[in-house]
């Protein structure tokens, strides 16, 4: 019996979704077996539309990498009565002999691992916190366009011999607009002024995102449990709270670990199981402020800093710095739970 032939009504299909800016490849699977696949157009409807000609009166389950286009799709599909998830691109399962990546092999292997109930899917964000994350990670891309300007302006200096030999240091606004001022290569000129401009406009749009997380964290009222935190100032507070709320999606310390890319790969034989290196997965951005905040921390708190040194003589101070922004975030959660405020006595027990 052909495919066309057979019904699945009340029968449960698997669909994979590729997403692109301007198609999806979409695949539907059932017991491990390829029944379509086609190329779509990148709206829901479309994928409403071939979940719906192709399999009426089906148990449906979807899902899709998590990427550039957010969490719309998955919020049209659950308003439908769709069953999807958005997953982690590093957990989907990739064979070691077999890297080939293609937008048909990709949504097939996310249809086929989703039959298999080999994938979960990440934390979707409220519509809400969707919009204030917006701020702090806009503000983060500003950072890095700024941060590019002003290593452009030095090494087309370095590449004419202008830059102030032995000078080591951040290259400062002054400093810059010093050295532009004495070039005398018109050419060379011309392209350090359109670069210190960018950079001057960019240093102006940065203090009205700051200005605005300022006005975003008065309404928050997460916020203040967040600064009380040893080594949390005002912006990384902006970027924990907005990412993570209140920290009630947590079941465990283990699945906050695992979202803040602080879980260590684990390598166990027999009885004996080693700890190393962080997995990489999760969420980078937390990962980084975490760390920073961790390296202000053990400043201040004897208890963090005595644990990050008896860490660091053994594993070196990588390892011993991500333990204490382990430690770190774990803390916060229980104040959060408590609703309470850090207080360094609790330090005593570190």
């Amino acid at each position: 019996m052909s495919k066309k032939n057979i019904s699945y009504v009340g029968e449960k299909v698997s669909i994979g979704i590729d997403v692109h800016r301007d198609f999806f490849v979409i695949s539907a699977v059932y017991k491990g077996a390829l029944l379509k696949r086609s190329r779509i157009a990148s709206t829901g409807e479309a994928v409403l539309g071939f979940i719906r000609g192709h399999f009426p009166e089906t148990e449906i389950q979807s899902c899709y990498e998590a990427g550039f286009s957010g969490f719309w799709l998955h919020r049209y599909l659950v308003k439908s009565g769709i069953d999807n998830i958005v997953v982690n691109p590093a957990s989907i399962e990739v064979e070691a002999n077999n890297r080939i990546k293609t937008d048909k092999r990709d949504s097939l292997k996310m249809a086929l691992q989703l039959d298999a109930n080999r994938l979960r899917g990440i934390c979707i964000p409220s519509e809400e916190q969707e919009r204030r994350r917006l701020l702090h990670r806009t503000r983060e891309q500003l950072m890095r366009a700024q941060n590019r300007a002003r290593i452009q302006i030095r090494m087309k200096l370095h590449q004419f011999g202008l830059f102030p030999r032995g000078l080591r240091s951040v290259l400062t606004s002054q400093l810059a607009k010093d050295l532009i001022e004495g070039v005398q290569i018109t050419e060379l000129r011309i392209v350090l002024e359109a670069l210190y401009s960018q950079w001057q406009n960019l240093r102006l749009e940065l203090r009205k995102l700051e200005k605005e997380l300022l006005r975003q964290g008065e309404e928050d009222e997460f916020d203040p449990i967040y600064r009380s935190v040893v080594g949390i100032g005002v912006l990384i507070a902006r970027v924990l709270s907005n990412e993570l709320g209140d920290m009630s999606q947590f079941a465990n310390e283990k699945e906050l670990f695992s979202y803040t890319g602080l879980t260590p790969c684990e390598y166990s034989s027999g009885e004996s199981i080693r700890r190393g290196h962080i997995t990489r997965q999760g969420n980078s951005r937390l990962r980084y402020v975490l760390v920073e905040a961790a390296w202000r921390a053990i400043r201040k708190d004897v208890g963090l800093r005595a644990g990050f040194e008896r860490i660091a003589k053994r594993r070196g101070k990588k390892i011993a710095i991500v333990a204490v922004a382990r430690k770190l975030v774990g803390r916060i959660r229980a104040v959060l739970k408590a609703r309470g405020r850090y207080e360094l006595e609790h330090n005593k027990a570190a």
